[in-house]
């Protein structure tokens, strides 16, 4: 999957992966995929809670597999 930037989330615990993922997706333009890579495992229901709640769209995720992916676009 094409993607325009990476955050690097991987060993931080809830809220630090959500909370950078914002601030990083603000400073995005409209339409840019930002990928989350993460370890923490509430991040599989914290970041599709995130992109819900802020009106991102969650394309992609990949966690199955270490560290998680996933692929924002932003709105």
């Amino acid at each position: 999957m094409k993607f325009d930037q990476d955050l690097d989330a991987i060993g931080l615990l809830c809220p630090l992966p959500v909370l950078k993922a914002r601030k990083r997706l603000k400073s995005m333009a409209a339409g840019e995929v930002l990928r989350i890579q993460a370890t923490d495992p509430a991040a599989v229901i914290d970041i599709p809670h995130f992109c819900n709640e802020a009106g991102h769209r969650l394309i992609e995720t990949r966690s199955d597999q270490t560290p998680q992916l996933y692929f924002v676009k932003k709105q």
